[in-house]
């Protein structure tokens, strides 16, 4: 057998304390930020992937008791400023434009879509007209 396996053991020992470290301090960053808890929430916290936190019992067990109790408390009542504030206003402005930006940035999504597919079609047709159709362009 080739290698040492007591070093691949503990090379994934230590992997895996890691992972664990920061799944820990994911949690302690999103209760202290309000966050809700779910396991997609703490594998983008951490940078720590969802089959690992589902495989880790520990961190499930406190990740499914963390979540259940923010769903048995009530959320927080949030005082919002009347409605003719100028920060309502900023805020609703600020929502239309963010929701304009998107849609542009997928109308040029789509658009450059079709634009390649027009372009590859465009080139597939000259292929087969192939060179003949080019000359006899030039000598009319």
């Amino acid at each position: 057998m080739r290698g040492n396996p007591d070093n691949l053991r503990q090379a994934a020992a230590r992997k895996s304390a890691t992972a664990r470290a920061r799944a820990e301090q994911g949690l302690r960053e999103m209760i202290r930020t309000r966050q809700s808890i779910t396991f997609r929430g703490l594998a983008q916290t951490a940078g720590v992937s969802l089959d690992f936190l589902y495989r880790c019992t520990e961190i499930r067990q406190r990740v499914e008791q963390l979540r259940a109790q923010q769903q048995s408390r009530p959320p927080r009542p949030v005082a919002e400023p009347p409605d003719d504030t100028p920060s309502s206003v900023v805020r609703t402005l600020t929502a239309q434009l963010a929701e304009l930006k998107q849609r542009h940035r997928d109308e040029v999504r789509a658009l450059r879509q079709a634009l390649e597919a027009a372009q590859s079609e465009n080139l597939q047709l000259r292929r087969r007209l192939g060179p003949r159709t080019v000359a006899a362009a030039d000598s009319t």
